[in-house]
C-alpha cells in the first residue's frame, strides 16, 4: 500500500549487523551474510545499512514475522514498539490483555514484575541493540572509511553524513528509552571496541548526554517535514528533548519547564497541522497524517511482524461483536479490552460527540472486569484500523499497514500548556488554573478537533493540571505515553489513584515507589558486571 524506499530496505537491511556487539548476544540468522566492506562498498550500502538501524524498530529478525535475531529472544517478546507499549500503556489503566498465558503479560499488567519478566528483557535488548547497530554505522561511516573504499563523490558523502547525524538521534532516542524506563544503561558509543562492557550511566548521566548529542546534531538535521517520510527530521530530535525536559523533574533532576516549551515552540513552527479528522491518525493510510512527527513503519507485505499495530488493532477486535471486517483484520478473539478507570475519562455530556470516544461496551459487555480472562467483561476499543482512510483494507488480515504513531503533534501541544503551567506554578493535586492563552488556544485546538470544530472553547477556570492528565488520557490513549504521564503527576505508584487489577488486586490496590523503574533485566546483569540492580528489586 506504500511505496517507499526505506521501507522497501527494510527487510533486507539487519543482516549486516548481527555480529557487530556480541556481548548483546545478536545472532546470525543468515547463512549468506555479507561481511562489512561488501555492505559498504557503495553509497547504496550505506543507505541500506541506515534502513537497518531504523528497520530494528520496526522488525524482529530478518526470516519472517516469528524470526528474531536475539539469541535466546523470541519475537514476539522483543518488537520494539509492542514491547514499549505493553510497558507505557498495559501496566495502566487503559488497557487489559486477556490472554495471561503469554509470557510475561500477567506480571506486567497486574504490576507485579521481577528482573526475570521476559519482555522487560525484550525491551532492553532491542534498545541495546539499537545503540550497538548505531554504533556499528558510525564506525563504518567515518571520513576515512569512505575514502578507503573510494566513496569520494561531493553528492554521496553529503548523503552519508546526513545518514550518520540520523543514527546519532536514533541512537540518543534509544538512551532516552533507557533512562525513561529503567533508569540507567550500559554506556556504549562508537569509539569502544566490539564486546567492550560499557560503564553504567545513571539518569543524570544519560539525561547529559542524550541533551549534548541532539543539539551537536541539530542544526545539521534535514528541516521539518523535508526527509523522505519514515527517516526522523529536526523535529524527531526536538521531541525527544521536549520530552525529557517534561519529564526531568520527575526523573529527580532540575526542572526544565522552561526549555521544554521552546522545544515545542520550534516543533509547533515546523509546518505540522492537526489531522481533520481525528481517527485518521490511526488508519491504514496514517504516513499522510499532516500531524505524524515520527512514526514506526509497518508494511502487511513488506514488513511482517507481531509490532504494536499489529496486536493493537487484532487485539481490540471484540470477542462478543467478531468486528474484525470493521478495522480489515481477522482479529485475535478479545484479546484486549479496556479498564474501568479509563472508560470513565469519557463520562459526561462533554464528550457525547467526541470522535476520540470508540468506546464499545453494554449489553453483555460490562464495564466490569471481574476475572482478566473472561473476554465480554470491559469494554472494547475502536481507535485503530487496518483500513485507509477511503475505507481500503490493507493486502494482509493479519499484519496491517499503519503505521504507529511514535511522535505526532496533538501531543506537543498538551505538551506546552502543562510545562507553561507548571512553569508558572501550577502543581501535582493543586486547583491552580493558570494556563496562558497561548495554552488554551492549543488544549481548544485539540477539542475543537475532536467534535467536529464545533464546540464552546475552554476558559482558564476549567483547566487544571489533572484536567491535562486526563486529556492526555483521551487525546493519546494507546500511543505508549500513559505510564510516563501517571509517573509525572504522581498517580502511577502509591495508592493516590488506582485502577483495576493495579497492584493485582480487583479494584486496584497500592504499589511501591521503587516500580516508577523496572528492574534491570536479570540476564543482562550478569551479562555485563558494570550493571547494578534498581532499588527494590
Amino acid at each position: 500500500m506504500k511505496k517507499l524506499s526505506l521501507i522497501t530496505l527494510l527487510g533486507l537491511s539487519l543482516s549486516v549487523f548481527m555480529s557487530c556487539e556480541k556481548d548483546l548476544d545478536i545472532e546470525s540468522e543468515n547463512a549468506y551474510d555479507i561481511s562489512a566492506d561488501q555492505q559498504y562498498a557503495t553509497p547504496q550500502g550505506y543507505k541500506q545499512a541506515l534502513a537497518g538501524v531504523y528497520g530494528n524498530l520496526s522488525l524482529t529478525g530478518t526470516s519472517g514475522p516469528g524470526s528474531s535475531f536475539l539469541e535466546g529472544i523470541d519475537a514476539g517478546t522483543s518488537q520494539f514498539a509492542r514491547c514499549l507499549w505493553y510497558l507505557q500503556d498495559l501496566t495502566t489503566d487503559e488497557a487489559v490483555w486477556s490472554y495471561e498465558n503469554d509470557e510475561g503479560v500477567r506480571e506486567l499488567q497486574r504490576n507485579i514484575w521481577t528482573s526475570n519478566n521476559p519482555i522487560l528483557l525484550g525491551m532492553y535488548s532491542r534498545t541495546m541493540a539499537e545503540v550497538a547497530f548505531a554504533n556499528d554505522f558510525l564506525r563504518q561511516s567515518t571520513p576515512d572509511k569512505l575514502s578507503s573504499r573510494g566513496i569520494t563523490n561531493a553528492t554521496d558523502v553529503a548523503n552519508i553524513n546526513d545518514y550518520r547525524n540520523e543514527v546519532k538521534v536514533l541512537r540518543a532516542y534509544s538512551y532516552y528509552v533507557m533512562m525513561d524506563l529503567f533508569g540507567k544503561a550500559p554506556m556504549l558509543t562508537e569509539s569502544d571496541p566490539l564486546d567492550f562492557s560499557g560503564p553504567e550511566f545513571n539518569r543524570q548521566q544519560l539525561f547529559n548526554f542524550v541533551e549534548s548529542e541532539l543539539n551537536a546534531v541539530m542544526a545539521s538535521l534535514k528541516p521539518a517535514r523535508t526527509n523522505e517520510y519514515g527517516r526522523l527530521d529536526r523535529a524527531m530530535a526536538q521531541m525527544i528533548l521536549a520530552k525529557m525536559y517534561l519529564n526531568a523533574e520527575a526523573y529527580g533532576l532540575a526542572p526544565k519547564y522552561n526549555e521544554c516549551m521552546n522545544m515545542c515552540s520550534a516543533i509547533i513552527g515546523g509546518g505540522y497541522t492537526l489531522n481533520l479528522n481525528y481517527l485518521d491518525n490511526f488508519k491504514a493510510d496514517n504516513h499522510l497524517s499532516s500531524e505524524m512527527i515520527f512514526t514506526l513503519q509497518a508494511d502487511g507485505v513488506s514488513t511482517q511482524n507481531y509490532g504494536a499495530t499489529t496486536v493493537i488493532i487484532n487485539g481490540q477486535v471484540g470477542s462478543l461483536e467478531n468486528n474484525g471486517s470493521e478495522f480489515g483484520v481477522g482479529g485475535w478473539g478479545g484479546a484486549l479490552r479496556l479498564r474501568k478507570q479509563f472508560v470513565q475519562k469519557f463520562d459526561g455530556s462533554d464528550f457525547d460527540f467526541d470522535a476520540r470516544k470508540t468506546l464499545f461496551g453494554g449489553g453483555d459487555r460490562t464495564l466490569e472486569i471481574s476475572n482478566i480472562a473472561l473476554q465480554k467483561e470491559g469494554y472494547i476499543l475502536k481507535k485503530y484500523s487496518n483500513k485507509t482512510s477511503a475505507g481500503i483494507p490493507g493486502p494482509s488480515s493479519t499484519f496491517v499497514d499503519t503505521d504507529f504513531p511514535l511522535f505526532r503533534l496533538a501531543d506537543v501541544y498538551l505538551m506546552y500548556a502543562e510545562a507553561q503551567m507548571r512553569k508558572d506554578g501550577a502543581t501535582n493535586g493543586g486547583s491552580t488554573t493558570n494556563a496562558s492563552a497561548e495554552s488554551l488556544g492549543y488544549l481548544n485546538a485539540l477539542r475543537d478537533r475532536a467534535n467536529g470544530y464545533d464546540f464552546p472553547d475552554f476558559t482558564q477556570s476549567q483547566v487544571t493540571l489533572d484536567f491535562i492528565l486526563d486529556e492526555r488520557a483521551r487525546e493519546l490513549h494507546w500511543e505508549a505515553h500513559r505510564r510516563q504521564d501517571l509517573i509525572r503527576f504522581g498517580k502511577y505508584t502509591g495508592g493516590t489513584y488506582n485502577w483495576a487489577w493495579k497492584g493485582n488486586g480487583a479494584n486496584g490496590v497500592s504499589i511501591p515507589a521503587h516500580m516508577k523503574l523496572f528492574p534491570i533485566p536479570a540476564d543482562n546483569l550478569l551479562a555485563n558486571p558494570n550493571l547494578t540492580q534498581n532499588q527494590g528489586y
